[in-house]
């Protein structure tokens, strides 16, 4: 593979920014940081006015779901939702997504254990075409004592690579009331509100051994070696008994009681990109900017669309008030932490290149180029792009 010079760019480091600097790229890895000169041979690409960062890391994001059932009960063929969602997240600077797939029912569309376990193997298949390392992230909904066997198979076969646990029974969590899941399942599943009124019913029954199925699905998860991750964890109390099950990650704590609890048990939070972006979650949740300020806000992810992860970093930096590497960490460094990718993450020398660049485009923070591994997939030429790289907190005033 043949050498990468990048030059005049604005580097994004583990701890500190430099200016005006160069990075080499070379055989799929970050060769060189502020290397003398550019080699022989290598291609050379000025991105004064760019800043230079690693690939981004999604640990959560189920926008594939819409790729392949963008209304509901309107199916598209899986291989071709998978190749879709690949070119969007090398177009969006995601070198490492997670693709959130729920196991949580037999009747909502592509939340079917069949169709879901089909959908895992055929991106599985995929990627040694994708333009970026596509993985899968295993969503459990408690109550479905069906998907235990479903995502045991597939943890099997090596194609699971994070799993979290979830319990989306109306009175708790993310559906703080019965009304708040009504309004979901009949607005986002089109159902009636008799068949959401059914499924709430269901759901509450279906709760007995839940724990036993949790213990087992993650001390497999454990064995492999597959990251583990709660999901709308809701209190201090919760955040204990998934850490007692084993549990390694704490997903959209609710408020932040919870958040702090989950960081005193040395759990990273994952948080929602879109959040930031809106100032607000979309539930009656904590605003993921305060738990960033906090000190409990570790991770961001995109949560349903892939674009919002740099606008947020980007906004998190001002907004928070932190340097701009470490508003940049929580979408790199802290999610290859948690998810054990010692390979990447860091503009550092023997990395993997997954790297992006961005410029400042209307005032907002937008990926011009993606490398995968080494490989440039994605460019795009924006006719005035300025030539100052995006500002420490860009789009600060959303919020």
């Amino acid at each position: 593979m043949s050498s990468t010079y990048l030059t005049h760019a604005t580097l994004v480091l583990p701890d500190r920014v430099l200016h005006d600097s160069a990075l080499l790229i070379a055989d799929g890895q970050i060769a060189a940081i502020e290397p003398a000169a550019a080699p022989a041979g290598a291609q050379v690409i000025d991105l004064r006015g760019h800043t230079v960062m690693p690939g981004l890391i999604d640990v959560h994001c189920d926008a594939i779901e819409k790729e392949v059932e963008p209304r509901a009960n309107v199916l598209f063929p899986l291989d071709f939702a998978v190749a879709q969602v690949d070119r969007r997240n090398a177009a969006a600077g995601i070198t490492t997504p997670y693709h959130a797939l729920s196991f949580a029912s037999n009747q909502f569309g592509v939340r079917n254990n069949d169709t879901a376990a089909t959908l895992v193997r055929t991106v599985a298949a995929y990627n040694r075409h994708g333009l970026v390392d596509n993985r899968i992230h295993c969503r459990y909904e408690v109550t479905d004592a069906a998907a235990v066997p479903v995502l045991e198979a597939l943890m099997a076969e090596g194609v699971v690579d994070l799993l979290s646990v979830m319990d989306h029974s109306p009175g708790q969590g993310q559906f703080k009331t019965l009304d708040a899941y009504l309004s979901y399942m009949m607005g986002n599943h089109g159902m009636s509100r008799d068949e959401a009124a059914d499924a709430a019913a269901r759901k509450t029954a279906e709760l007995d051994g839940a724990t036993e199925r949790v213990n087992r699905l993650v001390a497999q998860a454990h064995a492999l070696g597959i990251p583990t991750a709660s999901h709308d964890d809701d209190s201090p109390q919760r955040i204990a008994a998934m850490q007692a099950l084993g549990v390694r990650m704490s997903e959209f704590p609710i408020n932040l009681e919870t958040a702090r609890a989950a960081s005193a048990h040395r759990l990273p939070t994952i948080l929602g990109a879109p959040n930031v972006l809106r100032g607000k979650s979309q539930s009656g949740s904590m605003r993921a900017i305060d738990a960033i300020q906090a000190g409990v806000g570790n991770i961001l992810c995109s949560d349903y669309q892939p674009s919002t992860l740099i606008a947020a970093a980007f906004a998190a930096s001002g907004l928070a008030g932190l340097p701009l590497n470490d508003a940049l960490a929580l979408v790199t460094a802290n999610p290859a932490d948690a998810c054990l990718l010692a390979d990447r993450g860091r503009l550092l020398p023997g990395q993997r290149a997954d790297v992006i660049a961005v410029a400042s485009v209307a005032d907002q923070p937008l990926v011009t180029h993606t490398w995968s591994a080494g490989r440039l997939v994605f460019a795009a030429g924006y006719p005035a792009v300025q030539h100052a790289a995006p500002r420490e907190g860009a789009l600060q005033a959303v919020a």
